[in-house]
């Protein structure tokens, strides 16, 4: 789904390293680093992270496959931040949105903590200004998934009345997303098929791989 874009699209094209840029950091992985093309501090946000910021130096910096992230900030209070959900809720939380898991793979646990942090550093409810992105139907590694947690984002945000100011959502491709929490600027360039580049198809089968594994032990549901 493509509407109310005031997102600004980058060339397509393939993305550099999305492997590094969609799964977690190990080691002494960089996470922060100077990007000389927008002269600003780029920050990434991993798959169950979020970060929120009020300098206006920096850029928040995500790959997104079956994945969502929401882009959210008070443009009074000048703080704003990002976060990168892999499935909608986790089972046994009864679809309320106040009883979260402690894991931020899950978006009711994800939205709560980008928006009580953002709360936290001045912003108020009334004044936020929200983007999404993601939900790509990934190959068939993940498409009821990437479905699922677009139609969460959507129902958590009505639920909470905050109006959606822009998405870009769903069909066939993955994207890189390039977020400034200050001004509320948003680049985003689609990345080619995932056929074409390996790395994107590896990173999604390592998450379906992580969640199967969860799935055994009754923490998490699938959906196919």
């Amino acid at each position: 789904m493509k509407q109310a874009m005031a997102a600004v699209l980058l060339r397509r094209g393939e993305t550099d390293s999305a492997l590094a840029q969609m799964r977690a950091p190990a080691g002494k992985s960089p996470r922060r680093y100077r990007d000389t093309r927008f002269e600003a501090i780029a920050v990434k946000v991993f798959p169950g992270e979020h970060y929120v910021t009020q300098n206006p130096e920096e850029m928040l910096v995500t790959v997104l496959g079956s994945c969502v992230s929401a882009c959210v900030r008070d443009p009074v209070a000048r703080v704003g931040g990002m976060n990168h959900f892999m499935l909608p809720s986790s089972p046994g939380d009864g679809g309320e949105w106040g009883q979260a898991t402690t894991s931020l793979r899950y978006g009711n646990f994800a939205m709560e903590h980008l928006i009580n942090d953002i709360l936290k550093l001045g912003g108020l409810r009334g004044r936020l200004e929200v983007k999404i992105f993601g939900g790509g139907r990934m190959l068939n590694l993940g498409a009821a998934i990437g479905d699922r947690n677009v139609e969460f984002v959507e129902a958590y945000l009505k639920a909470e009345h905050l109006p959606i100011a822009a998405r870009h959502t769903l069909g066939s491709l993955a994207r890189r997303v390039h977020y400034f929490p200050i001004t509320g600027k948003v680049l985003m360039q689609e990345i080619g098929q995932a056929q074409e580049d390996p790395s994107l198809v590896e990173a999604e089968t390592h998450y379906r791989t992580e969640l199967a594994a969860e799935q055994a032990s009754g923490s998490i549901e699938l959906f196919d």
